[in-house]
């Protein structure tokens, strides 16, 4: 068979990634660069290769990650208090493997969304399922749910991801109704799966916004034990960014 027909093949079957490095490959094996059952492999390799990309693209794009921030984007010079050790040690991502939580806590353009969609980005890359809310879009979806009588199926959903993102916990106060939903949330999740909650708040201040102290109890006592504390301080880093372009433009 020709060069065209094969390639008329590999387009008939979606093999893509075989259809895309086909001439590369092809004229390494002219080349002498490689046997028959090495050019075979490498076509194979291809396709593997063409489809996990396609699998990573895909997870992201469901996860509904705002940013893709990446690890070597993570800007450790500015004074906000990261251990440079703990937080390339989350990038392991053992954490999640083992089911964990964790709890990034510290004041308003600190970094701590970066963090966490940064470390969402990881973990999409690294085969897991990841899902993304802000706390107030998770209530405002809650609500929707228990209008449409679909409550139950829309928790089971947020249940199944490998790693789930709650940010900006603490914005607003829950009422009973709220709190319990999150409550149960993390119970479903509290095995194997793990969650990552942004926050201003510290643990002890959680009931400052959540007035039943009962449920309070049962959501601090659900993480307070097992879960990764990462408290970032300092200035504002959104500050601290306008602060450099500011004189980089005093200096053009």
């Amino acid at each position: 068979m020709g060069v065209v027909q094969n390639k008329n093949i590999l387009q008939d079957l979606k093999l893509m990634g075989m259809l895309h490095e086909y001439d590369r490959i092809l004229s390494e094996g002219e080349n002498g660069k490689e046997c028959p059952s090495e050019i075979v492999g490498s076509l194979l390799q291809a396709e593997k290769d063409f489809r996990d990309e396609r699998k990573i693209q895909t997870r992201i794009k469901t996860s509904k990650l705002k940013l893709y921030p990446e690890y070597e984007e993570i800007d450790f010079t500015a004074k906000r208090n990261l251990a440079k050790n703990q937080i390339r040690e989350l990038f392991k991502l053992n954490w999640l493997k083992q089911g964990r939580q964790i709890l990034l806590i510290g004041p308003t353009g600190v970094g701590k969304t970066f963090l966490a969609q940064a470390l969402g980005l990881a973990a999409c890359r690294s085969k897991y399922s990841v899902i993304f809310f802000s706390v107030t879009t998770f209530i405002e979806n809650v609500m929707l749910s228990r209008t449409t009588n679909s409550y139950l199926k829309y928790r089971d959903k947020l249940s199944k991801p490998d790693l789930l993102i709650l940010d900006d916990l603490g914005l607003r106060k829950f009422t009973d109704t709220e709190a319990q939903d999150l409550c149960e949330l993390l119970e479903e999740r509290a095995h194997n799966k793990s969650t990552i909650i942004t926050t201003q708040l510290p643990l002890s201040h959680w009931k400052e916004v959540i007035s039943d102290p009962v449920i309070a109890d049962a959501i601090i006592d659900r993480l307070i034990h097992s879960s990764i504390k990462v408290e970032i301080s300092g200035e504002s880093y959104r500050k601290i960014k306008a602060k450099k372009l500011d004189e980089k433009e005093r200096k053009k």
